[in-house]
């Protein structure tokens, strides 16, 4: 997501900065070139002209023309113009008022409104809520059972949904029943249709008439582009929706429509889908989302997501085997694991300043093959052999390289790797790690 728009703005920022003086001549040309890049994005052409008209009076003004430093200046300007596109706040949820609060999810069919449902409920229960999780799509073939099973998957309560039901009627008994159970927060899946109708609308405005929800969030498909906010456009037109979950983020959508949505419907992004598990919803902070768009990274998000997904046992446990030197296989195979739990390498990578650009360069960017490659050789050992890596002999690493489905020369590569790791923490590990930062383990 962004990657390629970030490249572009990289682009024309690198030209701009590497000029002592700017003329009105170089900001048009730079400017013009950031107007390409926005509409290459998928950025609806109206906020791509009100945004460059903003950043072009604040450019050739005092604050630009007068710097010391002109090219960084305008990168600040349009670092400060993207977080105001994109709603300069991140906006929180509104439960506030009658309890049990309500949350309707609507959207088109496809969007991923019952995992988005899943993923919402998991992340409430973490902020101390207590979720119910309400199939209220009677049309898709399984839909219901779909729902059900990922409220079993996360141990959360589901209304048990009889088909046939009215829409509306299940989002009233469904509201009866949470007040009874004495839960919180209610997240109503609803129906989609393959394209916005008046059936569907009509529905949905029945449900809400019914509960009154303090939340109508609709679930878009970023990869959708400039539909995206059309669809909102329509739903918010006849909903009056509060807020957007956009999903798919992590895949190769341009970005139009995070860049758009917010300026088209004046309706905030809450949440973003970043992947298929039940963690990977992220809360939509507008500031690290223009950081990641200009190449700053995002590294409060990562730290955020270390803390929720890390154990922190394992980790005090590892930094303590650090400092004595006692750092076996088996322990680097369960730091593996958890950065795994984190998300791609792609992804971690490119909320870290600078690592992102490593995309860029052959062979620099890790391969996660490789990762799932050094897990299954690692489990082919012994626990003996992943305590004391030195017994592994010629007959040994041919019994693990037929294990885990590898060649010979895959486990030397590892353990040569593993033998060298070793070598470079001995040396950090003589007064180094009385020097470790706070805050670089989740703890």
């Amino acid at each position: 997501m962004f990657e390629n728009l970030s490249d572009r703005l990289a682009r024309v920022f690198k030209k701009l900065k590497g000029q002592g003086t700017l003329s009105k001549e170089d900001i048009d040309q730079g400017l013009r070139e950031v107007r390409l890049a926005l509409l290459e994005a998928d950025v609806h052409y109206k906020v791509v002209k009100d945004f460059i008209k903003k950043v072009k009076e604040r450019a050739l003004g005092h604050e630009v023309m007068d710097s010391l430093t002109p090219g960084q200046q305008v990168v600040k300007i349009v670092h400060e113009e993207l977080i105001g596109l994109l709603g300069t706040e991140g906006e929180g949820l509104n439960l506030a008022g009658r309890q049990p609060a309500v949350i309707v999810l609507a959207g088109l069919q496809g969007s991923g409104k019952t995992t988005t449902s899943a993923k919402l409920a998991s992340w409430l229960r973490k902020k101390g809520r207590k979720p119910y999780l309400v199939p209220a799509d009677i049309y898709r073939p399984a839909a219901i059972k779909q729902l059900e099973t990922l409220a079993r998957q996360i141990d959360c309560p589901w209304f048990p949904t009889e088909e046939g039901t009215p829409p509306a009627d299940i989002a009233r008994q469904a509201t009866a029943q949470a007040e009874m159970q004495g839960l919180d927060t209610i997240i109503i899946d609803t129906a989609g249709r393959l394209h916005v109708d008046d059936a569907l609308m009509a529905e949905l405005k029945a449900i809400k008439e019914q509960v009154e929800p303090q939340e109508i969030l609709l679930v878009a498909d970023a990869m959708t582009g400039q539909d995206a906010v059309n669809i909102a456009e329509s739903f918010n037109k006849a909903l009056s929706i509060t807020g957007v979950i956009l999903t798919k983020m992590e895949g190769d959508a341009r970005g139009g429509a995070a860049l758009s949505i917010r300026a088209v419907t004046s309706t905030p992004i809450k949440f973003v889908g970043v992947g298929e598990k039940i963690n990977a919803l992220e809360v939509f902070h507008p500031k690290r989302i223009a950081d990641r768009i200009l190449g700053m990274g995002d590294v409060l998000t990562l730290i955020e997501k270390a803390q929720d997904t890390l154990d922190r046992d394992k980790a005090r446990q590892f930094q303590e085997k650090l400092k004595k030197n006692t750092f076996t296989l088996e322990d680097f195979r369960d730091q593996l694991c958890q950065v795994r739990k984190l998300g791609s390498l792609e992804q971690i990578m490119s909320m870290i300043p600078g690592l992102n650009k490593m995309k860029k360069f052959k062979g620099m960017m890790p391969d996660e093959k490789e990762l799932v490659k050094i897990e299954a050789i690692i489990n082919s050992m012994t626990p003996e052999e992943r305590r004391k890596y030195t017994i592994i002999n010629a007959s040994r690493r041919r019994r693990i390289a037929r294990g885990s489905g590898t060649r010979v020369q895959d486990v030397n590569q590892l353990l040569k790797n593993y033998a060298e790791m070793n070598k470079m923490l001995k040396k950090f590990g003589k007064g180094g790690f009385k020097k470790i930062p706070r805050g670089l383990f989740p703890f």
